[in-house]
């Protein structure tokens, strides 16, 4: 089973620091969990890694769609699962970084993308309940009882996968293993950045601030001119609401706070998204950088099982 490596948390964390320091100490390359820097121009809003820090490690799924063009969880899912093939091939480590939470789902659960996607958040609830209570090897031995070919593919220490296959078992009556392509296919480590709440929401602030020094408002006034709020890039945060002020500088002031308060209950988002749904390892690098030992550590225990 192919190992990959994800790198998660809000924004403004440092999660694009610690995947190129990662990949230049485990030989990785880089790819992007974000649903926006897909697209080409859109380089300050969107955060993307700089040229220069492009140039420290392998990235992909950066720039590879235009403005006018959807970009799908489907189309994420497919190319990353080609991407992650030729990683391995070569003898590198695959690191997805970013913080679209439903892409790395949808690619390391190998959910079903239309309305039957088998799911039942009460069903899971009961499930992490049990793991909790009575640890991980009690659920994967109950998985193993119920679809021993299932359990073959699922190391006893994760839980979030023994969990969604036991779902996915309850909902619809079928052993896992027999839900066609649909099913776990990575070993994956998750590492989650975050610190406190005070200090975030203060990055997050200031990187606003840099976006717009950076030149983000003529990024909006390229968006504009290729179609505006019609386009499917235009509902990005940092666009949705710079677009309507393009004409209108006396209430610049407001929208880009209007910027930063989506940009906090973004983050907000995402944190309440990583901690219920992945079994991530959680590292705070702002105030205790002394605890990248620990992720290298990590990584290197679970590279070598």
């Amino acid at each position: 089973m192919e190992k990959v490596l994800a790198i998660v948390g809000p924004t403004a964390v440092g999660k694009t620091a610690l995947a190129i320091e990662l990949a230049q100490k485990f030989a990785g390359e880089i790819i992007s969990g974000d649903s926006m820097q897909v697209y080409r121009h859109l380089d300050i809003g969107t955060a993307k890694a700089t040229p220069a820090e492009r140039a420290q490690a392998v990235h992909h799924l950066i720039d590879v769609q235009d403005v006018t063009q959807q970009y799908t969880v489907a189309q994420f899912v497919a190319a990353a699962q080609k991407l992650i093939t030729a990683i391995t091939a070569r003898g590198h480590l695959p690191i997805i970084a970013g913080g679209t939470g439903f892409y790395l789902q949808a690619l390391f659960d190998g959910l079903k993308l239309g309305a039957d996607a088998p799911s039942d958040p009460a069903v899971r609830d009961r499930f992490q309940k049990i793991a909790a209570e009575r640890g991980p090897e009690y659920l994967w031995q109950e998985l193993n009882r119920q679809d021993p070919q299932a359990a073959a593919k699922i190391p006893v220490t994760n839980i979030r996968r023994t969990v969604r296959a036991l779902e996915v078992i309850t909902v619809t009556g079928k052993p896992f293993s027999h839900q066609g392509d649909d099913g776990p296919q990575y070993d994956e480590l998750y590492l989650a950045l975050n610190t406190d709440r005070r200090r975030l929401y203060q990055r997050i602030s200031q990187r606003v601030d840099v976006m717009m020094q950076a030149g983000l408002l003529d990024e909006v006034r390229w968006l504009a001119a290729q179609g505006g709020t019609k386009l499917p890039a235009a509902t990005g945060i940092g666009y949705r609401e710079l677009l309507p002020v393009l004409d209108k500088p006396t209430e610049l002031p407001a929208a880009v706070d209007l910027v930063k308060q989506d940009s906090r209950h973004y983050a907000k988002r995402q944190l309440t998204w990583f901690r219920n749904q992945t079994t991530a390892t959680w590292y705070d690098l702002v105030q205790h950088p002394e605890q990248r030992e620990n992720i290298d550590r990590q990584v290197m225990e679970w590279l070598s099982r």
